[in-house]
Order: C-alpha cells, then sequence, then structure tokens
C-alpha cells in the first residue's frame, strides 16, 4: 500500500468551542500537528527530561497537541488529572512527579494562586497560559508567590493551534534579548508569519497600527469539515483570517486588542466591549466582567454590562466607575444596563462562554 501524505492526511478534525457561535470542525495533517510540536519544543528548549502536568481537556487544541501529542512525538513524561480546577489535586501531582511544564489559562491558574503552596510548583520551569487575556496584576502576583513568570501566549485551532508566545529572556553577560513583553502574547512561533490589514480594505498597517490580525504557516489547517464555504471565508490565499484586533509592534511582539465581532456600532461608532471590560476591572471590588450588545428597538443595539462582585458593589457605583474612568460617554452603558452576576460563565477549554453570557444578558434585558 502507497505510505500515506503528512500533509494532507488528516491527524486529527477539532471542534473549536463555539464560543461566540456553533462549532466548526477543524481539519488538522499530521504535518500541522507536528510542526506545531516542533516550534513549541524549540522556543521552550523542551528535552527528554521534561514533564508535562496535563490539566486541559483533550477536545481542547492546545490539550490535545500540548499535553497529549507532545510527549508522545518528544519522547517526554507526563501527568494528567481530569480536572483543571482541582488545584490542590494537580498542585500534589507537581509536586510528587517533578512536573516541569504547565500549559494552562489565567482562570485554572487562578485557582493554583489560591489553592497551592510555593513548594508545590516548585519544580515547574515554564508555565505557559492562553485562551484568554492574562492580566498584569495577576501575573505579578503569581510570580511574587511562586518565583514563576506566566508566559502569555496566543493560538487558533486553525493554526495547530499555537501561533505566539512570550519566552524567558536571553542573558549572555550584560546583553539581554527580550523574550518577554507584559501586555503581549509574544513573537510569532518559528515558521508562524503575521500581518496586520485594514479589516475592510485589505491594506496592510505599519507596525504598531491597529487592525485585522493574518496569520500562515505550516500549522494552518487543510480547512473546515464539509464546509468549503466558511473555510473559503476565513482563508485569503496561503493566509488564515483570525477575526482578532492586533498591533504588531517595532519589536514584532503582537498585542490582541479585540475580536471584531466583540464591538458594537453606538451612534455610528464602533465600540470595543474589551475596552470597557478593563475599565470595569480596574474598579475597586470587581472581579470580573464582560459587555455583550443587546437589541434595542431606537438603537438596533446597545452595550450590557455584567460584573462580579459583592451585593455591595450596586450598577450606580459600576456606572459612577466608568464615568469617572476617562472612557467616552458614549462607551458608558447606562446603569439600568450594569448587573451584577455570581460568577462569568466559562467553557471547559477556560474561555469566557460568550454564548450564555449573551444568552444572561438577553433575560435580563428583557426583564427575566
Amino acid at each position: 500500500a502507497p505510505k500515506g501524505d503528512p500533509f494532507t492526511d488528516l491527524a486529527t478534525i477539532m471542534f473549536s468551542s463555539g464560543s461566540t457561535g456553533e462549532p466548526k470542525g477543524v481539519m488538522l495533517s499530521h504535518h500541522n500537528v507536528v510542526s506545531n510540536l516542533e516550534a513549541i519544543a524549540q522556543i521552550l528548549g523542551a528535552v527528554d527530561e521534561d514533564r508535562v502536568m496535563g490539566v486541559l481537556p483533550f477536545f481542547h487544541a492546545f490539550g490535545f497537541t500540548g499535553t497529549l501529542c507532545m510527549p508522545l512525538v518528544l519522547g517526554m513524561g507526563a501527568v494528567y488529572h481530569p480536572n483543571p480546577l482541582d488545584a490542590k489535586s494537580i498542585g500534589g501531582l507537581i509536586k510528587k512527579y517533578k512536573a516541569t511544564l504547565l500549559i494552562s489559562t489565567p482562570t485554572f491558574c487562578q485557582a493554583y494562586y489560591r489553592a497551592c503552596a510555593p513548594e508545590d510548583l516548585a519544580s515547574l520551569r515554564h508555565v505557559v497560559v492562553g485562551a484568554e487575556r492574562l492580566r498584569p496584576d495577576f501575573a505579578a502576583q503569581f510570580k511574587e508567590k511562586f518565583g514563576i513568570q506566566l508566559l502569555e501566549g496566543y493560538g487558533a485551532t486553525e493554526m495547530g493551534p499555537v501561533v505566539a508566545v512570550n519566552v524567558p529572556d536571553v542573558l549572555e553577560g550584560t546583553d539581554r534579548q527580550i523574550g518577554t513583553k507584559p501586555g503581549t502574547v509574544g513573537h510569532p512561533i518559528p515558521g508562524v508569519a503575521a500581518k496586520v490589514v485594514d479589516p475592510e480594505t485589505g491594506v496592510e498597517k505599519q507596525e504598531g497600527e491597529e487592525g485585522l490580525l493574518l496569520l500562515k504557516g505550516p500549522g494552518r489547517m487543510i480547512g473546515y469539515l464539509a464546509d468549503p464555504e466558511k473555510t473559503a471565508q476565513v482563508l485569503r490565499g496561503d493566509w488564515y483570517v483570525t477575526g482578532d484586533i492586533a498591533v504588531i509592534d517595532e519589536d514584532g511582539f503582537i498585542r490582541i486588542t479585540d475580536r471584531l465581532s466583540r464591538f458594537s456600532k453606538v451612534g455610528g461608532e464602533m465600540v470595543p466591549h474589551v475596552k470597557i471590560e478593563e475599565a470595569m476591572l480596574r474598579i475597586p471590588g470587581i472581579g470580573g466582567a464582560a459587555v455583550v450588545a443587546v437589541p434595542d428597538a431606537d438603537r438596533g443595539e446597545r452595550l450590557f454590562g455584567l460584573y462580579v462582585a459583592d451585593e455591595s458593589m450596586g450598577p450606580d457605583l459600576v456606572w459612577q466607575g466608568l464615568a469617572d474612568s476617562g472612557l467616552p460617554k458614549l462607551w458608558i452603558p447606562k446603569a439600568r444596563d450594569l448587573r451584577r452576576i455570581d460568577e462569568l460563565p466559562t467553557l471547559g477549554t477556560g474561555k469566557l462562554d460568550m454564548r450564555r453570557l449573551k444568552q444572561t444578558a438577553l433575560s435580563l434585558a428583557s426583564g427575566g
């Protein structure tokens, strides 16, 4: 029988999380997966003696590639636990088996921060986080307690999945090569090219200018399962259109600023939800925040903010905090459209469940 073609033979079909829409079957070849793993191993300096602590579910692209396939391909050790939020057990496993690599999310790491002692995580060389934004204040708290710098990365299932990651700075005598820049998701991994273009015209932006992020590289998917129409929508030649708004700075670091789908048109102006969420999180007492759009009879849609805080933090206080934040008046939801909830819903991958958030907002906005 003829040998298979690693460039076209499927290794897996990963269904994307569907946090903002219906899940799509991402077809990844053996070449897609292995090239991604080789690049990760190169930048993290992975060796046979490393042990991965696997906490991400295998239906998550990074859980499948980074914690299941990487040890198999590179001959590393691995330890697994099925519940990424069972912090005490995970800390115990890291300590017992001297795990050296942990791939997780900021949300899961918050649980480890609360429940684990410094000696539990002492063997870890690298902790890579992704799937959601890493708050600088939490990164500083984690480093102070454990002595470990959280390395924020970025990926897309359609890219196999790792695209970029911060790495430790390289020191040679008095010379320093910067590998980490807070607030960014790092440099593209070896083999991945990135550019930022105007979302409407497709014209490439200059360094430091915000635009739509496009990517290409050997990890890029074959396409979506049985959906040539959606495949054509996200592929421009060799480039994958991420749907993320980003900036590539003068040092080549990528900073994700928003998702194209997470803007609302209010009074003719495009309003970014993430900027409002960041302002809400700066208000003392707020532990979590999300902004979505809900239908509005007069203006088509309006902004609706959900936040996690104790009962003393009423909508009027949050509105005042936003009013004092320096945000444009147009961007601030009305006090009646700011509601306290017990917790932000997340998917099994650690990402915010935008569909459930939207349903919650619609119910609250309609008086439910």
